[in-house]
Order: structure tokens, then C-alpha cells, then sequence
């Protein structure tokens, strides 16, 4: 086996960034949200910088976030209702045009995540058909790697749901709760800014 794990090297990073934030009220993107003193959608691409992928890709709808600051190629998701499926796919593009031996996808809104956690997913690969995702032991969700024997099946996915299923199949690799929360609802923030001591959580007031 040796050889099984992947360098970062030879990976392309899709951070995906296009949700509409649906359950986020009227606040446009959640992603701009301030979390510990920068938009919450940056955490992620600021925890993977001194990751040495091969290139970064950010599928961007309406966020403001700053993400070509911080070496990544943007790409934008015009269409973002036809769901996650579509942002995958334009990211798995930029990929193969790079001959990348695998993706890395991670989440814009999953603000804790690790290069740590990434490095240990890659070394799950064990070949141009893997998929390694993250789980926190009962679920298995993105961040997850999939080899390049996976792209024509992951460009081709409708929706949300045959990603899902994908990742559902594939390896899984046991992190924190903490480290994979993801937050859809103002509420969620809300929680997390609590839980790590934020200073939003207490300079905010409620407008009511």
C-alpha cells in the first residue's frame, strides 16, 4: 500500500461558497456574517492557507467575501438553486483542467475546520476512486476528498442528494463535533460565537 495516501500537492481545494443562505433571514449572505473578528466565510480559506494545493477554487454566489485575497481562483455560481451538485461540478472542472489527482471540498459556512483534519483525510486515499469524508461519528459530511476516478460521476451530480450518497459510501474519517459544525440559521451562529467566546456574541444587540 505505501503509496496510498495524496500530497496536497496534487490536489485542487473547492471551498464552496455559493448557498443562498435560505434559513438565514433576510441577512443576504451568512457568509459575511462576522465570526471572531472576520467574515465567517473566510475562517475556512484562512485554517487551509499553508495547505500546498496545487490551486484553490472558490464557488462563489452572492457573498463579499475576499477570497481571490487569499490565492483563490474564483468561480461563480450563477444558478446556485440548482444546488450543491452544480457548485461541485464547476470546482471538479477547474480540477481536471489542472490534472489534479483528486478534490478536496470543503464548506464556506463550516468555520472550524483544520488543515490538521484535511492532511488526515488525505492520508485516508487509497487510490484514483477514493472518497474520504469527515464525520462526527454518527454522520459522514464534507470537508471530503474524492480521487479523479470520481470526477466524471461528481460533474454529472443533480442536486444535493447524489452527493450525499457518494459520501455516504465512501471512507470516513472521525474529527470533533466541534470541528464540522456548520451553521445554517442565525441561531447556530449565535451558539458558536457563545461556545468560543466570540466577542459578536455580546457586542451584537438584538435590533427588535
Amino acid at each position: 500500500m505505501g503509496s496510498a495516501m495524496i500530497a496536497a500537492e496534487d490536489c485542487v481545494l473547492v471551498l464552496l461558497a455559493a448557498g443562498r443562505s435560505l434559513r438565514m433571514g433576510d441577512i443576504g449572505s451568512k457568509l459575511d456574517e462576522p465570526f471572531l473578528g472576520r467574515p465567517l466565510g473566510l475562517h475556512v480559506a484562512v485554517a487551509l492557507e499553508d495547505m500546498p494545493f496545487m490551486e484553490r477554487v472558490a464557488v462563489v454566489g452572492q457573498a463579499d467575501c475576499d477570497y481571490a485575497a487569499h490565492g483563490f481562483v474564483i468561480v461563480r455560481n450563477d444558478d446556485p438553486q440548482l444546488g450543491m451538485g452544480r457548485s461541485v461540478a464547476l470546482g471538479v472542472d477547474c480540477a481536471r483542467a489542472r490534472d489534479a489527482k483528486a478534490v478536496v471540498v470543503a464548506l464556506a459556512d463550516m468555520p472550524r475546520v483544520t488543515a490538521t483534519h484535511i492532511y488526515t483525510l488525505l492520508d485516508a486515499v487509497d487510490g484514483d476512486d477514493a472518497v474520504v469524508a469527515s464525520s462526527d461519528g454518527r454522520s459522514p459530511r464534507p470537508p471530503a476528498v474524492f480521487g479523479r476516478a470520481r470526477f466524471d460521476t461528481l460533474v454529472q451530480l443533480e442536486g444535493d442528494a447524489g452527493a450525499r450518497d457518494l459520501v455516504r459510501a465512501g471512507k470516513h474519517v472521525v474529527t470533533t463535533p466541534a470541528e464540522l459544525i456548520d451553521v445554517d440559521t442565525p441561531e447556530e451562529l449565535e451558539r458558536l460565537r457563545e461556545l468560543v467566546n466570540a466577542p459578536e456574541a455580546y457586542t451584537r444587540r438584538r435590533h427588535g
